[in-house]
């Protein structure tokens, strides 16, 4: 099971769009897409940004993404 849920992911990733904005995230699909991005990062040799308490790539990528230290930019941007 995924701790922290996604539900709670997406609260996170929503938390800093204002109020009538279009949420960054919409579906558990795009946050799976994106961490798994992130994971593919993690494997190709980025600097993890978390401690992670596991050391495998998409555990790090959803911990980095919970704690706020990666962001999910939409394809405007």
């Amino acid at each position: 099971m995924l701790h922290p849920s996604y539900t709670d992911l997406m609260r996170v990733v929503n938390s800093e769009v204002e109020i009538g904005e279009e949420p960054v995230v919409n579906s558990r699909y795009s946050i799976v897409i994106a961490t798994a991005k992130r994971a593919r990062q993690l494997i190709d040799g980025a600097p993890a940004k978390a401690m992670a308490t596991c050391n495998k790539p998409f555990s790090t990528a959803v911990e980095e993404l919970y704690k706020g230290q990666i962001h999910i930019l939409s394809e405007d941007e």
